[in-house]
């Protein structure tokens, strides 16, 4: 039977989320985070600049070292998704921020601020994993509008908290950046508050499901599933996915550069892309989910996402033959349409990570997906300045035939996976009634085993 989609606005879903109360109360502390991550992005560079005194050569490697670190919260905030409560565990992350963004406002020694940087990185890695995990068990079927709000509200913040940013800036004064310091650490307060009001989802740990004597059988639905790590098909995924982020750096170092060292086009005209790309997300995030929606629509998602990232390429290779006006209107069109590559994306990323996961692993699982975003975000600026952006015109060419291709081949093997898992359903559903029609065979004592209970975590 087909579901009814939800066609309500973005603030009728706002104010109705997928998870109720627990959804809406999630999705205003990742506004908060998000506003504070958005003055200390607007302000990192020039606080480490101009009142720590870093070198070119010390802010890159502090940089580096910070993406490196937030490579591995993804994967150790899943496995420990399996252990304890997502809330808590969030909780800890934003309390941990707070504590080291507190020791940017102390700390001098350049070893010690490396540890600083790379601890927060870790724990805003590993945040994201666990808010991705808490939509996937709370807003179950409708992850997918989940997903849609929360990078509209995200969105926001980020922008919020830049110009919160800028009038900061425009002081320029060592006490001006400690107060964005402080402002970022109170988002960090006020987020971790907020989550603390809501209640855990059902789906916490790993469930296994036992035979009547109490023997375990593997995950509850009859075969047993890999460790992320040894799931050779779900490596794929994500090994497949990690290029198929590059639309993050094209909107945030290519563009930019491709504007300044090789088109007549304004330098003002930079700002414009973050405005384009915020405005549509914004207007059009929750369109596009509803569209791709489910996993064969991530699928579906796929195919645009290699088309829309390649015209926005092909325009970028021929911004640099006319003149400023010509410049100006192709890099715009091509910050639209690599905005639209990202909001193909994001659906396509999110879906497949959890319906591609076993349900019963899916913590472990969606934290192994994390490292993605991770990589993407050490290796894709790399990638971009070195390689398309030197190469020219063919460079930008290249990386949309590229992209064009990678999304071809993670759809073919999404397909068959999913095949795969409907082909071995009827084999689970049987062994599920059989375990089901069987006796509750007595315990000790005159007890009776009890059935276990559903791990509440959403099928896909």
């Amino acid at each position: 039977m087909r579901r009814k989609r939800n066609t309500g606005g973005l603030v009728a879903q706002l104010r109705q989320p997928p998870g109720g109360r627990d959804g809406r109360t999630m999705l205003l502390a990742q506004f908060v985070d998000r506003t504070g991550t958005g003055v200390w992005s607007a302000a990192a560079v020039l606080f480490f600049t101009f009142v720590r005194g870093l070198d070119a050569g010390q802010l890159g490697l502090l940089l580096g070292v910070g993406a490196v670190a937030g490579i591995a919260g993804s994967p150790l905030a899943g496995r420990a998704a399996e252990r304890f409560t997502v809330r808590g565990l969030l909780t800890a992350c934003h309390l941990l921020r707070l504590g080291t963004t507190g020791l940017l406002l102390v700390v001098h020694d350049y070893a010690v601020l490396l540890a600083v940087v790379a601890l927060t990185c870790l724990g805003e890695r590993a945040a994201k994993t666990l808010e991705m995990l808490f939509a996937t068990r709370v807003a179950g079927e409708r992850r997918g509008v989940y997903q849609a709000l929360f990078r509209s509200t995200a969105n926001a913040g980020y922008a919020l908290g830049a110009g919160i940013a800028a009038l900061g800036l425009a002081v320029g004064t060592p006490a001006a950046y400690r107060a964005l310091i402080l402002a970022n650490a109170l988002s960090f307060v006020l987020a971790a508050t907020l989550v603390l009001r809501t209640r855990e989802p059902a789906g916490h740990g790993s469930v296994v499901a036992r035979h009547a004597d109490g023997g375990g059988a593997g995950p509850a639905d009859g075969s047993a599933a890999p460790g992320p790590w040894r799931d050779r098909g779900y490596l794929l995924f994500v090994l497949l996915d990690i290029p198929l982020n590059l639309d993050d750096s094209v909107l945030n170092v290519g563009l930019p550069l491709w504007l300044v060292h090789r088109t007549e086009a304004p330098h003002a005209l930079v700002p414009a892309f973050l405005v384009v790309n915020t405005v549509l997300v914004v207007l059009l995030q929750l369109r596009v989910s509803a569209w791709a929606e489910g996993p064969h629509g991530a699928l579906k998602a796929l195919r645009w996402y290699g088309a829309a990232l390649l015209a926005c390429c092909l325009l970028l290779a021929a911004s640099t033959g006319g003149g400023p006006g010509w410049a100006s209107a192709a890099l715009l069109a091509a910050a639209g349409l690599v905005t639209l590559a990202e909001l193909l994306r994001s659906v396509s990323s999110w879906e497949l990570a959890v319906s591609l996961a076993p349900p019963r692993a899916r913590a472990s699982y969606l934290g192994v997906a994390g490292m993605a975003q991770s990589v993407q975000k050490s290796v894709g600026p790399l990638l971009l300045t070195g390689v398309v952006t030197a190469g020219g015109p063919l460079g930008w060419i290249a990386l949309g035939a590229a992209a064009t291709g990678l999304g071809a081949v993670q759809r073919r093997a999404g397909l068959r996976r999913l095949a795969s898992r409907a082909a071995r359903a009827p084999g689970a559903a049987r062994v599920q009634g059989a375990a089901q029609a069987s006796p509750v065979v007595p315990l000790p004592g005159g007890a009776e085993g009890a059935p276990v209970p559903p791990a509440g975590v959403p099928a896909s």
